[in-house]
């Protein structure tokens, strides 16, 4: 065996270790996504996705290059390790069967999103408290196509992220309160 010292770089995640504690980030990941889209040089937005996007399938819809668009929003999930701004990935995912060009606009407004922020990742401080900490958002029937509630949580211990998820509900809520206390629930 060999001591090859402290974990620098795993899997395209680079770890940087402080006093302040640990820096989980995929910098080089991002500039990577962004040199091969060809998107270096575009102008970054605000956010990863529009305010009320209603994106959906519909029956005009003029299609994309569907192995393109897989293997960007594949690039975008395995990218969701290290940054919690999960939901815009997992809207433009549930397209991969049947991709438009609006979807291949959202995702690459994903990507000029990423490239306002490319260092952005998680910082696991040193606290003195191991507190579990639980937040959880539901939208009533956001799905305009088979209006589905979508959830998201994030879940904190010691005051560090540690588990994040958006994810569509499987059973169509009566009201936003069912909605909340479904997302809840799981």
């Amino acid at each position: 065996m060999n001591d090859l010292g402290g974990l620098k770089y795993f899997l395209g995640i680079k770890v940087a270790r402080s006093k302040q504690g640990i820096f989980l980030s995929q910098r080089k990941y991002v500039l990577n996504l962004l040199a091969e889209t060809e998107m270096l040089d575009c102008k970054s937005a605000d956010s990863p996705i529009v305010q009320n996007h209603h994106l959906a399938m519909h029956l005009n819809q003029v299609p994309t290059n569907k192995d393109r668009y897989q293997r960007l929003v594949g690039r975008l999930i395995y990218l969701s390790h290290t940054r919690p701004d999960t939901y815009a990935v997992s809207v433009v995912s549930q397209f991969m069967h049947s991709p438009s060009e609006a979807h291949m606009g959202m995702v690459e407004r994903i990507l000029r999103y990423l490239k306002s922020s490319p260092g952005r990742g998680i910082m696991f401080s040193k606290n003195d408290h191991c507190r579990i900490e639980g937040y959880i958002d539901a939208d009533w029937a956001g799905n305009i196509t088979d209006c589905q509630s979508i959830s998201g949580y994030f879940t904190f211990v010691g005051g560090n992220l540690v588990n994040w998820q958006s994810k569509k509900q499987k059973v169509v809520a009566l009201s936003s309160a069912e909605a909340e206390y479904r997302g809840m629930a799981k």
